[in-house]
């Protein structure tokens, strides 16, 4: 796996809603088509990552629109909801757990506006709370920052996964 045949020969609106499910930003789906073709998997991600700390915080509003409350799962049977339950995946579902997180999310969108977002693929729901509640801490300009990471962390993480989907579906 790794290859960039398939993502370069893609047509552009078939593509786009890929890279779109990666990561709700017209302004970087596009840099990222605007790129190919590309050499390699590298040059690739290289620059979906370069895109994508550019984010303006109406990039990161309108991303994190797309993203359920860690602890809820997404519904449906789109690729990006397919993804948030992978990512999710070591998120306890027992009671304490929700109610935690619930509260959790509860305290943040009430501190910053909007929900909670961290790249939650590997981390355990224990690991998850520990960084809400330190982030909880944060001033508003140091946490747009954090969540701006995230995003972006999120969305090269999601473009691996695409461009192994279109080569598994491709071979």
């Amino acid at each position: 796996m790794g290859t960039t045949a398939a993502f370069d020969s893609t047509a552009s609106e078939q593509l786009r809603p890929v890279l779109l499910a990666c990561c709700d930003v017209p302004a970087w789906a596009d840099a990222v088509l605007a790129g190919r073709p590309y050499a390699d998997l590298d040059s690739l991600l290289a620059a979906a990552d370069s895109a994508a700390r550019t984010f303006t915080a109406e990039d990161v509003d309108r991303a994190l629109a797309a993203h359920p409350r860690i602890g809820e799962r997404a519904n449906g049977s789109t690729v990006d909801a397919k993804w948030s339950r992978g990512e999710q995946a070591g998120v306890s579902q027992d009671l304490a757990t929700a109610a935690s997180l619930m509260a959790g999310n509860q305290a943040y969108e009430q501190r910053f506006g909007r929900v909670f977002l961290i790249c939650a693929t590997g981390l355990s729901a224990e690991e998850i709370l520990a960084a809400l509640q330190a982030r909880l801490g944060n001033d508003d300009d140091t946490e747009a920052a954090v969540v701006a990471e995230e995003l972006r962390k999120i969305a090269i993480l999601r473009l691996r996964k695409a461009i192994d989907e279109m080569e598994v579906a491709t071979a």
